[in-house]
């Protein structure tokens, strides 16, 4: 499996590519201009070449490994309504915040993450080595830790006897961890799984529905008959999201109207279908569409900066309240023998 670029040198070479389309420059001499200025030169190459030699760009692109099946797969959307250009440019939006929200999720988790981190190596040493010490002392003067306290010198001593295991387990992830950072392939098949597995619920199936209506929309616009937008538009869809267009597209040979084989196979909110279904009777069913792929798309931003958003407070609350635990376990032993002693 070759290297995937990332996200932003996608939409950076999805943008150039449509500026040069737009100047009237044919494929094969725009991937060739690109490559001459050395970045991912060889695939760029690589590239050039199969345009050459008779294929078009969308199964380049595809053929090459090196892209997302969305990339592909609305390029050929586009190629087959004569609107590469416009899909290019759509593709380059996409990428472009899928790029910024990647940096903002680095910036968001990292500080908290190591923040969370140190805060669990110090109630570990609080739990296994303080803890005992505060109730010998408290034992020396004929008490006892209760409640909380005593709760929590339990745990410090069950993770005192699991310590071995707890460092291997550490150990092997942070060894997944650089596998998963320095091999793209394995990080690939990661990725395959989560997406095998929930890969087509919240979120990425917001983001899966407004793909969808993307395709749908540029499909439309340019003339192509329902059925065939969707099967073109299935293209851009992985695993359950696949499944739920080859609903649609048996629900539209059985003669049912486009807005209700969207709703009944859940490819769209019923709220889209009702929009879409007004569309069709006034003659503006490409436009509807295309205003349901705007919504859809921002309601998925939506989504992913919200739980980015949430993300950095939840994990400031969880160190505030794993502080408090520690203030809570080491002064309250500590007040009960100052009682005793005074």
């Amino acid at each position: 499996m070759r290297h995937k670029i990332s996200n932003r040198e996608i939409a950076s070479l999805c943008l150039e590519l449509s500026l040069l389309f737009h100047a009237g420059v044919g494929t094969s001499d725009a991937l060739s201009l690109l490559s001459e200025d050395g970045v991912q030169k060889k695939l760029l190459t690589s590239l050039a070449k199969q345009v050459d030699e008779g294929a078009s760009l969308s199964a380049a692109l595809r053929e090459s490994k090196s892209f997302p099946v969305y990339v592909s797969g609305l390029v050929e959307v586009g190629e087959r309504t004569g609107r590469t250009e416009e899909a290019l440019g759509a593709l380059s939006w996409y990428y472009e915040e899928r790029a910024r929200l990647s940096r903002r999720v680095r910036g968001a988790v990292m500080y908290p993450m190591v923040m969370l981190a140190l805060m669990l190596l110090v109630i570990g040493v609080l739990l296994v080595k303080v803890l005992p010490i505060f109730d010998d002392v408290y034992a020396s003067l004929g008490g006892q830790l209760t409640g909380a306290a005593a709760w929590l010198l339990a745990l410090g001593q069950r993770l005192e006897e699991i310590m071995p295991v707890l460092f291997i387990v550490l150990g092997a992830a942070v060894v997944l961890g650089m596998l998963l950072s320095v091999l793209p392939p394995l990080r690939a098949a990661v990725t395959r799984l989560w997406r095998a597995v929930r890969g087509d619920r919240g979120i990425a199936r917001k983001l899966n529905n407004a793909k969808l209506a993307q395709g749908m929309a540029m499909g439309m616009a340019s003339g192509l008959p329902v059925e065939e937008a969707v099967a073109l538009s299935a293209n851009l869809m992985e695993g359950g999201a696949r499944k739920r267009c080859q609903s649609c597209q048996s629900r539209l040979e059985n003669g049912e109207s486009l807005g209700v084989a969207l709703r009944l196979s859940g490819l769209l909110p019923a709220r889209q279908c009702r929009l879409l279904e007004l569309g069709e009777r006034s003659g503006a069913g490409d436009s509807s569409m295309e205003k349901i792929a705007q919504d859809l798309s921002e309601e998925g931003d939506a989504a992913l900066d919200a739980l980015v958003g949430a993300v950095e407070p939840a994990l400031v609350l969880v160190c505030s309240v794993l502080v408090g635990l520690i203030l809570l376990s080491v002064m309250l032993p500590l007040m009960n023998i100052m009682a005793a002693i005074g």
